[in-house]
């Protein structure tokens, strides 16, 4: 009997799938056989056509063609009739007065139907029903979609700094069909909840809020409510700052620590923020009443000048509507002191001037020096060349030495020359109205400074004078007291003699101008 029982349910089992495969079969060469749309877009108050058409009619009769629809929750109504003999007939329903068959009269091969006026409320599945012997029944479906373009909107919503989390924006896309979808983009840290309402007229308003825990520092960030909807070519976005309210943060910028003793013009600034924006601005110090070197301007402290009386503590106090924010700074003064850069620029300064003037006193050192060298042996030698001075070489300006007992070659000094016919046992001066030698002068170079010149001269200092003087009083013991024979002084021969020769040959240019012989010897 268990035996039987099985076999049983597996044969009906297989009568079970038979059926199904026998229906879906019939319903695919159905759907081939009737032509319809699949779907159609519509936006209320359009008239929208809905397609049907038998594929082929050889060796089949139509009987009757039914449309039908059916809304959202499976309930199907009749709402067009076509009979081959009876014509076309509209039943109750709530599109009646607004559908009717396209052709008139309306053929069974054809039956397509118009709409007119349609609206939310005609969205839903239409269905086109063949009547056929002895095929049966054939039948398509076209699905009708009401479009409804929505109202799309989103805004922030001001809020209190907090610390819960709360809604700071919403977006919403209302009256579109279908529904829209919406999206949030935002550097701010937060979710997004969505709700949907369905309205009387079969369209749907969707509304997104977005939540967070809200901060002073969230105040301004961006954020972005996206709305995607089937009748938009590109979604629709909606770019916002988010708004957060919260007292004034204070801060105290320009102390730098270095105010010291007679520091002058150092300012404080008390910088705030808030939202809204703060609206006053109050300076205090601890210590009571405001230093007099105290200069208040809004939102700045100005010192005119630093000195023990700044040693208090300074509060900027800052208000808007939501509360008060402060802050505070300590001065400290202390002891004046270099600045270093300062200090730098001054020892710079003196090493610099210190250098430039070494530099000076050593060029001045190297020209005082050679100036005296130049000096003194100008000096010397043009004295010795001028009294002493002699050669072996005759001049070609000079006096001959030969015959006259060993004259002196000098170019510049006079010329003294040995005469034996001089009554005198020493140095005389040549008369001007006589001959050489004669009245008991010696003959001078005409133009030529004498001794007595020379030491007259700017050019000889005291001790040096000195020194000529001595010199010159050896120099004439000398002659008048050994009995010599008298030197006299004469002109250089006009002749061109070899004394003169002798003096030209026999001169040598000095770098200080003065002019000495090379080969006389000095004492």
């Amino acid at each position: 009997m268990a035996r039987q029982g099985v076999r049983s349910g597996q044969d009906c089992a297989k009568v079970m799938l038979l059926l199904l495969a026998s229906t879906l079969a019939q319903h695919g060469a159905s759907a081939q056989q009737v032509k319809v749309e699949p779907e159609v877009l519509s936006y209320p108050g359009q008239t929208v056509n809905l397609r049907c058409a038998f594929a082929d009619t050889t060796g089949i009769q139509l009987t009757m063609v039914t449309w039908s629809y059916e809304d959202k929750e499976g309930e199907r109504m009749n709402i067009a009739v076509l009979h081959p003999s009876h014509g076309p007939n509209y039943p109750d329903s709530p599109l009646k007065g607004r559908v009717r068959f396209t052709q008139s009269p309306p053929t069974m091969a054809s039956p397509s139907i118009q709409i007119d006026d349609v609206y939310m409320t005609d969205e839903g599945k239409y269905i086109c029903d063949f009547a056929s012997y002895p095929g049966g029944s054939k039948q398509g479906t076209t699905q009708l979609i009401m479009l409804s373009k929505p109202q799309n909107s989103a805004t922030t919503i001001t809020v209190d700094a907090a610390t819960k989390s709360m809604v700071v924006a919403r977006c919403e896309s209302l009256n579109g069909r279908p529904e829209a979808q919406i999206r949030w983009v935002s550097t701010a840290n937060g979710n997004d909840t969505t709700t949907s309402k369905l309205g009387t007229d079969n369209t749907v308003s969707i509304t997104s809020e977005y939540r967070m825990v809200p901060t002073p520092e969230d105040n301004g960030k961006d954020i972005s409510c996206v709305v995607s909807h089937r009748t938009q070519a590109t979604p629709e976005s909606f770019q916002m700052k988010l708004k957060v309210q919260f007292a004034p943060q204070v801060t105290i910028v320009g102390y730098d620590n270095n105010w010291y003793v007679g520091r002058t013009n150092v300012l404080l600034t008390c910088q705030a923020t808030g939202n809204p924006v703060p609206t006053t601005v109050q300076w205090k110090a601890m210590t009571g009443e405001m230093p007099e070197t105290v200069q208040i301007k809004d939102n700045q402290l100005k010192v005119l000048k630093v000195d023990e009386s700044i040693n208090t503590t300074f509060v900027c106090e800052v208000k808007n509507r939501i509360g008060v924010g402060r802050h505070q700074i300590t001065a400290l003064v202390r002891e004046p002191s270099e600045n270093p850069s300062n200090v730098g620029v001054v020892a710079g300064a003196v090493i610099g001037s210190l250098l430039a003037l070494l530099l000076v006193a050593a060029l001045v050192a190297v020209l005082v020096t050679r100036s005296r060298r130049q000096q003194q042996g100008y000096r010397t030698n043009d004295l010795k060349t001028r009294i002493f001075g002699g050669g072996k070489k005759a001049s070609k300006n000079g006096t001959s030495g030969g015959g006259v007992g060993g004259g002196v070659g000098n170019n510049n000094g006079p010329i003294y020359v040995y005469n034996d016919g001089s009554s005198h046992q020493g140095l005389g001066e040549k008369s001007n109205h006589g001959p050489p030698g004669v009245g008991g002068r010696p003959e001078v170079l005409s133009g030529a400074p004498t001794a007595q010149d020379i030491l007259l001269s700017s050019e000889l200092d005291d001790a040096e004078r000195r020194k000529f003087d001595e010199l010159e009083e050896e120099e004439r013991y000398d002659h008048f007291a050994g009995g010599a024979p008298i030197l006299q002084l004469r002109p250089p021969n006009d002749q061109g003699d070899m004394i003169g020769d002798y003096l030209d040959d026999d001169m040598e240019s000095q770098r200080d101008g003065s002019v000495i012989s090379r080969t006389a010897v000095y004492v």
